[in-house]
């Protein structure tokens, strides 16, 4: 490899290792030697010796395709710098999360950006101070690790001053529940449907409020606006507080016999690629899933090379209205 590129060997371990003191130049002759030769250099070997170039991305689960965009996203940011990213799953368990997180500290990835992980705050900050940390969908501060995350309560606002916009006044939620030892107001799911009640306060639809605990899936959602529909007085309107949970809600109102937008209106929360779909047509909150993969990408990169000082990144939401989403009909009020 020296040889090859006419350089001393010491000169290709800095560039390998990413090390202070290279010239661009020597740089650009090192890595043409690499591609010619085909060289890869083994990650654990890399590790020892300093960074491995590789970030672990930990998932709740690979089931909800929001979780694609933010990939899409991270992956689009390292297309140009010498990172890889490795997906592991977190599961529905703290304990299973934990194991995923250990499982990427083994492997020396050089980073770790865990979106909506159930470990508390204390266990987040102990993962970052053994590595470069980025969270997403949490919206506590500190000192320790970055932050990405939607400003839900801007988001929840916008679904529900539409459908009273629409004129409909029995709003009804779809809300989740989880394993997550973080602060209750911290959570997304906490913050949506608050800020549901909040704004059906302000309308003075208090008596309205009608919400259902259920599961961010599509399962949960089916369940979730089965029981509002079989409710004395049944919404005329349901937003469920993610888009997998209101494509369940659409399946339970059409099993109803009920039809979509004309007996009840649905809206989600994520914007998922299925929501644009003529079929389905639905009206969603759109949180940029693959702006948020970008900057986390960015933000741990950062971290690893030395920034010290916690940033925390807003992305701003809007509301993407589509069809299954329009004023009651006669029979609704």
């Amino acid at each position: 490899m020296a040889t090859h590129a006419q350089v001393s060997v010491t000169a290709v371990s800095k560039v390998i290792r990413n090390a202070y003191g290279v010239s661009p130049a020597m740089k650009d002759r090192v890595k043409a030697a690499i591609e010619e030769l085909g060289y890869r250099p083994q990650a654990v070997a890399r590790g020892m010796r300093g960074r491995t170039f590789t970030i672990g991305l930990v998932l709740p689960h690979i089931r909800n395709p929001f979780f694609a965009d933010i990939l899409d996203g991270l992956t689009e940011y390292l297309e140009n710098t010498d990172y890889q990213a490795f997906m592991i799953q977190g599961g529905a368990t703290r304990k299973v999360e934990l194991r995923a997180v250990d499982a990427l500290m083994d492997r020396q990835v050089d980073g770790i950006i865990m979106v909506a992980p159930l470990a508390s705050k204390a266990r987040l900050e102990e993962v970052a101070k053994e590595k470069p940390t980025v969270v997403l969908a949490r919206h506590e501060r500190s000192s320790y690790y970055d932050s990405v995350f939607d400003d839900d309560e801007a988001g929840a606002e916008l679904v529900v001053n539409h459908l009273v916009e629409l004129g409909h006044r029995r709003i009804a939620h779809i809300t989740h529940q989880d394993d997550s030892q973080a602060r209750p107001a911290d959570l997304l799911h906490n913050i949506r449907s608050a800020t549901y009640e909040r704004v059906m306060r302000e309308h003075g639809l208090g008596d309205e409020i009608a919400i259902a605990t259920s599961f961010y899936h599509e399962q949960g959602g089916y369940e979730g606006a089965r029981e509002l529909l079989s409710r004395p007085t049944p919404p005329t309107a349901i937003f469920a507080g993610a888009d997998q949970a209101a494509l369940g809600a659409l399946a339970a109102v059409h099993e109803a016999g009920l039809s979509v937008p004309g007996d009840v209106s649905v809206a989600g929360y994520d914007n998922i690629h299925l929501a644009a779909l003529p079929n389905i047509a639905l009206t969603s909150v759109d949180q940029d899933g693959a702006e948020m993969g970008r900057a986390a990408g960015k933000l741990l990169l950062e971290r690893i090379e030395g920034r010290m000082t916690p940033v925390r990144f807003s992305v701003t939401p809007s509301l993407v209205v589509r069809g299954s989403t329009a004023a009651p009909g006669s029979s609704g009020d």
